[in-house]
């Protein structure tokens, strides 16, 4: 098997001397540690002779990739080896690992035990890099451990010291690895993951084991499930997914003609549907790019969600562990780094940085749901860098927003399930294609039947039933010329399948009252009676009962819900009518496992952060029948043209109510008319009745 990436043979030719130097180095270190004869203080030869051990496993696999001989192995082997790499992290071995904070700092100390749990997991995170034969992150890695042995073996060491290693590893390759990142969106030249797609024999699920990922149940049976269907199948898969990607040009009225790239996100085990879709995508003009969802420290958001290709992974608690490692060695400095190389690379890429399309994502349900564990001794920003991160995070999306306009792409995403989701996989597959394929035109003009009664609304009103206590007003913009204006996106099947929705940015002075939810699930973390507090607009106060205590709740939802801001705005209101969507949930029991992608159009639904027309505000666009959406900002958004660093959030969670937990959905108008959409959870406007039939 030739798997052709560029990058790989560059770097065999630059790297390699240092390479064989920190083997060598490498194999002296687990010789030492295995015979007891190494000098590093007693209480923390365990780990490095475990370390040490599994960095000498990695070198290895590296060594059998780049002569060939490991893509020889026989499936039983490859399935064998990938355990063998990933052992450490599985669930059952979690407690006893030293990429676990609590056994670590229990085993190591403090403050010793914080920076080498960390340095652990960094050095995990090289692993998916040996099978891309990537030469500068292995030596780089070896050069970084090899530095804090020798550290350690002065007993004068310092914490502190392991923390300024830690530091400039990853200050110094700053400009290496941004530009790295950057020109595996950008670049098509050097994509690892579609040269693997393209060239291997995808009826041989070997090929699952050349991605360097933990590959799991899900992984195997999804792609064993796409082995089995005909290829005209297929095709049609892909090309809902590309379609929808297509429409989104049309729809937003953006000249794909002059663009050249697309990235796709992906998990493994959709390589036929992924085939059919890059050829599909060539036909539009358009190469793909794929970059992997690595958790190295340089590229971690703190936000615990996977973006680009990658597996489901070892364990969810290991990554909610590591999920804030930067805390460790994040400030300002590293910030500016980071900022003024991702410039760099931005400028040095800034003709394809223009041909970029956007994104184009498939997101996967059905996995036994996660429910972390909160640990004092994981990592953790103080409050200076929380406000340290997020001027980050706002500096790093303006920048990206420089060299690629939000307004000048556009984007898709669809949903599949894994086999994870029981014995009825198969039959829910196939419900949920037909859920993502169902009639756009049948559901525009019932969608529109909504959107008329809503545009003649000043608020609307929403309210829960039985053990739901939601009592929400919603302000809408007034519009100056309902004749050609509206405040709601008819939402069909382009860049968000399947289809089913209408949406606005609500004005968020004047919508105010109490969001409640008995039990959902946002970025694969499940909440339990989630309750938000509204006042004009923003999150007065949040509550669950995840955890025994209150601050314990507040910080999951501070982390996890508000990304550590101290309040995020409502930035959409909208009704879902994927009716289907909400009865093939209930049919199978599996309402709870279902994505936000689907599960938003099962209900109305509020998300929180920027609107859905961030960095889009000013591109004109219209629904079906010819009226402009005006209804694209909100008092934040609007301070882009003087405060720009206040005017987004960087992130954008849906909350939805299911129907079954639903009161009533009112319309109330300047005249004092009221106009019900929806009573008990079941529509109610003429017109729209239809969508009950399903129910």
């Amino acid at each position: 098997m030739n798997i052709i990436y560029p990058k790989a043979e560059e770097e065999k030719t630059r790297y390699q001397e240092r390479y064989e130097l920190a083997a060598e180095r490498m194999r002296g270190i687990r010789r030492e540690t295995g015979e007891g004869s190494a000098v590093v203080p007693a209480d923390m030869r365990d780990y490095f002779a475990k370390v040490s051990a599994y960095l000498v496993q990695m070198m290895d696999t590296y060594e059998e990739i780049d002569n060939g001989s490991f893509y020889e192995l026989p499936l039983e082997q490859l399935q064998k080896r990938n355990r063998e790499l990933y052992e450490d992290i599985l669930p059952e071995n979690y407690e006893t690992s030293y990429a676990n904070p609590v056994y670590a700092i229990d085993r190591l100390g403090e403050e010793f035990g914080r920076y080498l749990c960390v340095l652990y997991a960094e050095l995990r995170e090289l692993l998916v890099y040996v099978f891309e034969k990537r030469l500068f992150f292995l030596v780089t890695g070896l050069e970084l451990f090899i530095e804090i042995y020798d550290l350690l073996e002065d007993e004068k060491c310092e914490p502190h010291e392991l923390r300024n290693a830690i530091y400039y590893y990853v200050s110094d390759y700053a400009d290496i690895t941004i530009a790295d990142r950057t020109e595996a969106m950008l670049d098509p030249e050097h994509c690892f993951a579609r040269s693997l797609i393209e060239t291997a024999d995808l009826d041989d699920l070997r090929y699952l084991y050349f991605f360097g990922e933990y590959i799991g149940d899900n992984e195997t049976g999804t792609a064993a499930h796409l082995r089995e269907m005909e290829e005209s199948r297929i095709r049609d898969m892909a090309s809902t997914y590309t379609e929808g990607y297509h429409k989104g040009f049309e729809l937003y009225r953006i000249d794909l003609s002059c663009k050249r790239t697309v990235n796709i996100r992906y998990r493994l085990g959709f390589e036929r549907m992924i085939r059919a879709a890059v050829e599909q995508f060539r036909d539009m003009g358009l190469e793909t790019t794929m970059y992997r969802a690595v958790g190295n420290l340089i590229y971690r958001s703190g936000r615990g969600i996977k973006v680009g290709y990658s597996s489901a992974g070892a364990n969810p608690q290991y990554d909610y562990d590591h999920r804030f490692d930067e805390s460790l060695i994040f400030g300002k400095a590293l910030a500016d780094r980071k900022l003024a190389q991702q410039r760099c690379a931005y400028e040095d890429h800034r003709e394809q940085a223009a041909a970029f399309a956007g994104p184009a994502v498939i997101e996967v349900f059905g996995e036994e749901p996660f429910v972390p564990v909160a640990k004092k001794q994981a990592a953790a920003y103080t409050e200076k860098q929380r406000k340290q991160k997020l001027e980050y995070q706002s500096a790093a999306s303006l920048l990206s927003n420089e060299f690629i306009p939000g307004d000048q792409v556009s984007f898709t995403i669809i949903a599949y399930p894994v086999p994870e989701i029981g014995p009825d996989y198969g039959e829910i597959f196939d419900e949920t294609v037909h859920v993502n394929t169902l009639d756009s035109t049948r559901y525009g003009v019932i969608q529109q039947k909504l959107i008329d009664a809503l545009d003649q609304g000043e608020y609307v009103t929403v309210t829960g039933r039985g053990g739901n206590h939601t009592d929400l007003t919603v302000a809408l913009h007034p519009l100056e010329d309902p004749e050609h204006q509206t405040d709601f996106e008819n939402c069909l099947a382009d860049v968000n399948i399947p289809l089913g929705e209408v949406f606005t940015s609500p004005r968020l002075e004047g919508t105010h009252g109490t969001l409640h939810v008995t039990e959902v699930y946002l970025n694969e973390l499940k909440y339990e009676n989630l309750s938000l507090e509204i006042k004009d607009g923003t999150i007065a106060e949040y509550s669950c009962s995840n955890f025994a205590t209150e601050q314990e709740n507040r910080s999951y939802i501070e982390e996890n819900l508000l990304f550590q801001h101290p309040t995020l705005p409502m930035g959409e209101f909208a009704i879902g009518t994927n009716t289907t969507a909400y009865a093939m949930g209930q049919k199978y029991g599996i309402s709870h496992l279902l994505p936000i992608l689907i599960a938003e159009k099962t209900g109305p639904h509020f998300a929180f952060g920027d609107t859905c027309f961030s960095h889009e505000e000013e591109l004109v666009t219209y629904n079906p029948d010819g009226k402009q959406m005006m209804a694209k900002e909100n008092s934040f958004s609007a301070l882009r043209h003087t405060d720009p660093a206040k005017a987004y959030f960087n992130c954008h969670t849906d909350v939805t109510i299911p129907y079954h937990e639903l009161g009533d959905i009112i319309v109330h108008c300047g005249d004092g008319r009221e106009i019900p959409l929806l009573r008990e959870g079941r529509f109610v406007l003429e017109g729209t009745e239809e969508l009950n039939k399903v129910l």
